[in-house]
């Protein structure tokens, strides 16, 4: 999966009308490219309005770091994060930032919450996660090895490696975000296949 952005340049949505001119939206802050589920970027738009139930498509990576023991390592949310704060969730996961592509975006985020900076990511899928809040097209990847974590505590309240029978045990027990809930049992099989 790669991001496809147009030459000149996307346009900021929504674009108002006149018989809906919409409501201010902030030009400051971060900004997320708007896609269509097959990559092509048909717009911008930032990320405070893409998670405001506009349901503008727009990019994430996820990273599941598994280690040599068949471990995998999994971040506690901060509790400063706008949507579950202090569950457990993939050892990386953000947002594609406009002009960016989805490796780029993985590098980025897995330096910034985890300290990691050399890893071989496996690309496993993507798919659309929709909900009532934001509709996310979600690329997945995975890397294994011997790594030294240092997770950021800014963005993690606490980290740790976890048996898969264990994660399994603790599914649907209001411990998990609800799209790690969704996600490890559909990639289960390819994370256990790759160790």
């Amino acid at each position: 999966m790669e991001l496809i952005y147009p030459a000149s340049g996307a346009p900021f949505l929504p674009r108002p009308t006149y018989k809906n001119p919409g409501d201010f939206i902030p030009m400051e802050g971060e900004r997320v490219p708007v896609v269509e589920p097959s990559g092509e970027v048909i717009g911008q738009t930032t990320r405070v309005y893409a998670h405001s139930g506009s349901r503008l498509l727009h990019p994430t990576v996820h990273l599941h770091i598994l280690d040599r023991e068949g471990r995998i390592f999994l971040q506690k949310r901060a509790a400063t994060k706008e949507l579950y704060p202090l569950r457990w969730d993939t050892a990386v996961a953000g947002h594609v930032i406009y002009r960016e592509s989805i490796l780029d975006a993985l590098w980025r985020e897995a330096e910034e919450e985890m300290g990691l900076t050399q890893f071989n990511p496996i690309f496993l899928r993507s798919y659309v996660y929709d909900n009532r809040k934001e509709r996310e097209l979600v690329s997945v990847f995975a890397c294994i090895g011997n790594f030294s974590l240092t997770p950021n505590p800014d963005e993690v309240e606490d980290a740790r490696w976890w048996a898969f029978d264990e994660v399994t045990r603790h599914l649907r027990r209001s411990q998990f975000t609800r799209l790690f809930e969704k996600q490890f049992p559909s990639i289960k099989d390819s994370l256990i296949a790759l160790l």
